[in-house]
């Protein structure tokens, strides 16, 4: 078992502290002119991040949103932070529909060859793929998408990374991909659950056996920092502490710490794990941000 990462393949334990979701690079026309795009912000992100103690990002950012696979080879030399990049696709918005038609037919050859192969000219390669739900529901393009998502899994090995809006649909996504589609619980991370705050709904889900990554701290609209500890003291006592990971899913250049207004990567360590520590234990701080993130991202990757 090993964690892809755009430098190579690395044992679970050199992942060290991770922040399990994020972005270095993102573009979307669905978000003008709120690129995250620029090298140098990006790698003093990084080193913030690194400064207090973490040592792996892995970037959610999927096929055709400006990922920049060779960039991310270079700001992991440079900062000596793992970076672990995605293949996949997001939702169908944030594309243009005659590209999407190209696109269907070959996702899951798609997905393969960026897992296996490469993604730039460097050789970097994926280490997960990234799908989306909708509100509430899985549309015809979320389906495809995670049709070709589980295929491409069965083939590789590799874990499969969910948004949930609004942290919703979680039930109907663990329905196709772990019920229809048979891949293992274990293999898919389902992200943005804590958008919608429901105990309830959190330990049905958890009870089926995914990952668990609550990200996007610090966001005023969302049910984030203000019910994140509940959520993960109710989760833990329940048994699932195994399956919690922490994000910081940084999707805007203002939201990034060291060139923006933050709270960016670092409030992660800075701000969350203090927090966490405090209410439930170190030793509960290192399972979700070391030990969790360790298993979550290792594949036994098969050559597709």
């Amino acid at each position: 078992m090993v964690v892809r990462t755009v430098a190579g393949d690395l044992a679970p334990e050199g992942l060290g502290v991770t922040d399990a979701h994020d972005h270095l690079f993102f573009r979307s026309p669905l978000l003008p002119s709120r690129e995250v795009d620029d090298p140098e912000a990006a790698a003093a992100e990084l080193r913030a991040f690194a400064e207090l103690g973490g040592r792996t990002v892995v970037q959610w950012t999927p096929f055709g949103l400006g990922g920049r696979p060779e960039a991310l080879v270079e700001l992991a030399r440079a900062t000596g932070v793992n970076v672990v990049a995605a293949t996949g696709l997001h939702q169908a918005a944030h594309y243009d529909p005659s590209d999407l038609e190209g696109l269907y037919p070959r996702l899951t050859e798609l997905f393969v060859d960026e897992l296996t192969r490469a993604m730039g000219e460097s050789n970097p390669r994926a280490g997960l793929i990234k799908v989306a739900g909708e509100y509430h529901h899985l549309d015809d393009h979320a389906r495809r998408t995670m049709t070709a998502a589980a295929e491409a899994h069965h083939a590789t090995g590799a874990p499969i990374a969910v948004h949930l809006e609004l942290g919703t649909a979680a039930l109907d996504v663990l329905d196709l991909l772990c019920g229809e589609l048979e891949v293992p619980p274990a293999r898919v991370i389902l992200g943005h659950l804590n958008r919608s705050p429901d105990q309830r709904m959190h330990r049905d889900v958890a009870k089926a056996g995914p990952f668990i990554s609550f990200d996007g701290p610090s966001r005023a609209n969302h049910a984030t920092d203000w019910r994140l500890l509940d959520s993960i003291v109710a989760l833990a006592e329940a048994g699932h502490a195994d399956q919690l990971l922490l994000g910081a899913d940084t999707t805007t250049a203002r939201a990034r710490a060291a060139t923006g207004e933050g709270p960016g990567m670092p409030f992660l360590l800075r701000g969350l794990r203090p927090r966490i520590e405090r209410e439930c234990g170190a030793a509960l701080a290192t399972k979700i941000l070391v030990d969790n993130p360790a298993r979550a991202f290792a594949a036994d990757w098969r050559a597709g």
